[in-house]
């Protein structure tokens, strides 16, 4: 399990890509997938912090905080920009941060109010992915546009080796889009 600042440093243009669209409204914004008690799919919004250090988030007492206090696996996608469909996606497991010298210096930059019962997790990135589409390429109703630019991370340490990717837009005649590995 790679930390962010380990794939940032392995594919820092992939990382920036992924880094703009999480924060294209100022503070990070996305959404969280966890796994639910019954295996099933649980999403809420965030604000997950990026800064040099790793990929964060501070989680109040929330379903979805018990969801990674019991199965740490996430997914993080974010929130469509209004100008395109491009899209960023990150996944991996996410663990409790304890050392408090880090929490309380991560609150501070990220303006986390301390009243607030939250807890802090990073989050390591098994896969990561990067879809641009040309916003020139919108053709009328009903019309597709091209394929997207996509880029993919896998962390060559992962424990699952084939992690699932999330698809982009059905292509024609129902053929999957090309995922083309970055590393």
């Amino acid at each position: 399990m790679a930390s962010w600042s380990e794939f940032a440093a392995d594919e820092p243009r992939l990382a920036d890509g992924i880094r703009v669209l999480m924060q294209q409204y100022g503070p990070g914004f996305g959404y969280l997938a966890t796994v639910r008690a019954d295996g099933g799919p649980r999403v809420h919004p965030v604000s997950p912090v990026i800064t040099d250090e790793g990929l964060f988030c501070f989680i109040i007492d929330s379903p979805k905080r018990r969801d990674l206090e019991r199965d740490g696996r996430y997914a993080l996608h974010s929130f469509p920009p209004e100008e395109s469909d491009d899209e960023a996606y990150v996944a991996g497991h996410a663990r409790p941060v304890t050392d408090q010298a880090r929490v309380a210096r991560l609150a501070a930059c990220a303006g986390a109010a301390p009243q607030v019962d939250w807890r802090l997790f990073e989050f390591t990135v098994d896969v990561a992915m990067l879809a641009r589409r040309d916003s020139g390429s919108a053709g009328g109703p009903g019309e597709e546009r091209g394929r997207p630019a996509v880029q993919v991370w896998l962390d060559p340490r992962a424990a699952d080796p084939t992690p699932v990717v999330p698809r982009s837009r059905p292509a024609r005649r129902g053929r999957r889009d090309a995922h083309r590995s970055a590393a």
